[in-house]
């Protein structure tokens, strides 16, 4: 298939590398830089920390395997909104796009410029008011979403240019403290910190932070209508860049305890700056923030790329506000999508909400992905004869340890974390009210005007 062919108003011109930076942009953020020292004071055992690492990088890859199958059954944008109003009917493809929406991108664009705001301000490249962060916060959205509305091609070349430049960095970063010979091996040997008892009874908590930091495995599900050749460019995509991050975390976490023993972590959020301040010296802190801040810009630009894709096609579908549904005429964009979805994360910005929001993302799309994947399962019962140009291997395992796993990290989380997952539950019963309020009388009048016509 020819990078111009047209589906539906999206043109097919973006390849395997674009989609798998899509997928490495969208998970590499904050998190790794930010749960390690917090899991230590939970499990009480780095080895442990490296296991939930490693386990959540195959939860996310079984998840990635799942929706190879999905996104190749049905290569349209929008991701799990398609899957699930193919599985479950247009509620719960509403329900997914109304979350996202609120939780899943305009949250995580604000929240990761006014982080890249910060950092760059710890470095010293912006004055540390909260003014000045704030208006730099503004103005990295606002960028972005100019880019990413004016070119498919040059947002792709920027996307692509960031994500290489984020993971240089972090090699850089890791090669040159295993170089120093300041670290040490031992702690995989003798170091009784490192090797501690367990507490498995906190791995539960510990493994939803993790999955956490590898959300965005699915990234190129939501551009599925713009890859080339997607029974290829999708399932390598999505594994592709699974694999990567996971090998990416596992070496970060392995330099954070080659810096710095266990329980000089514990408990520690900034753990990235305390390994590099080990090894490099107090110099390297304010170099850690700036090297942090430019590596975030790829998952903003990610964030801003992937959302609007879900929109529009729910808005195609007449299940969303109908200004996502417009395609630029010149630029063969979402624009209105984009436009709207910067405009919310500028007010996050301004107002803050945006922290309430983060406190239960987490959980909020934690259950949109899984029904997703359940809906492999079914669709394999319900139509066994569809054409899959991608076939998830080991059937039906690979599918039933995803939702296991996730199933029980969601239920950790309700025990542990009630308030912020009672409002994630809550957010969806809002969708759920818009549904009955908006959307269906709208189906109605779109069936009725159809009728009308034959």
């Amino acid at each position: 298939m020819s990078g111009n062919t047209t589906t539906g108003g999206l043109r097919r011109r973006l390849g395997v590398i674009t989609a798998t930076s899509l997928i490495v942009a969208s998970m590499i953020g904050t998190g790794i830089f930010s749960t390690t020292g917090l899991m230590l004071a939970r499990v009480e055992s780095a080895w442990l920390v490296l296991l939930c690492w490693l386990l959540g990088g195959l939860v996310a890859l079984a998840g990635a395997l799942s929706y190879a199958e999905l996104g190749t059954m049905m290569p349209q944008a929008g991701g799990e909104y398609v899957y699930l109003q193919k599985c479950y009917g247009p509620l719960a493809g509403f329900l997914t796009g109304w979350t996202s929406f609120f939780v899943g991108f305009s949250a995580p664009i604000a929240a990761t410029a006014v982080a890249c705001a910060k950092y760059l301000s710890a470095g010293g490249w912006l004055p540390g008011t909260p003014l000045a962060q704030n208006l730099t916060a503004i103005g990295i959205v606002l960028s972005f979403t100019t880019l990413h509305i004016g070119s498919v091609r040059m947002g792709a070349w920027v996307q692509n240019l960031l994500t290489a430049t984020k993971l240089l960095l972090l090699g850089g970063l890791v090669l040159a403290g295993f170089s120093t010979g300041r670290g040490s091996w031992k702690f995989l040997q003798s170091s009784s910190d490192f090797w501690a008892p367990a507490r498995w009874s906190q791995m539960g908590i510990s493994l939803l932070w993790v999955t956490f930091a590898y959300s965005g495995w699915n990234a190129s599900s939501y551009i599925a209508e713009e890859v080339e050749r997607p029974a290829r460019t999708l399932p390598r995509s999505l594994v592709l860049g699974t694999l990567t991050v996971t090998a990416v975390y596992l070496l970060i976490n392995l330099f954070f305890f080659y810096a710095a023993p266990p329980a000089t972590l514990t408990g520690v959020i900034a753990v990235g700056e305390t390994a590099a301040e080990r090894l490099f010296g107090a110099e390297a802190a304010s170099w850690l923030s700036i090297i942090m801040g430019v590596a975030l810009l790829s998952s903003l630009s990610a964030y801003v790329v992937t959302g609007p894709r879900i929109y529009y096609a729910m808005a195609r579908d007449a299940l969303f506000f109908r200004f996502a549904a417009r395609i630029h005429p010149r630029f063969e964009t979402p624009g209105v999508a984009i436009a709207v979805q910067g405009l919310c994360a500028v007010f996050m910005v301004l107002f803050g909400t945006f922290e309430q929001l983060l406190t239960y993302i987490g959980f909020a799309l934690g259950i949109f992905p899984w029904m997703a994947v359940a809906g492999v399962l079914l669709l394999r019962r319900r139509e066994p004869t569809r054409q899959r140009p991608y076939r998830v291997g080991c059937y039906p395992w690979v599918p039933i340890f995803y939702l296991t796993a996730m199933g029980g990290i969601l239920i950790v989380a309700f025990v542990n974390r009630p308030g912020p997952s009672l409002a994630a539950v809550l957010t969806v019963a809002a969708g759920i009210l818009a549904y009955w309020l908006y959307v269906r009388p709208r189906l109605s009048a779109e069936a009725n005007r159809s009728t009308v016509h034959r």
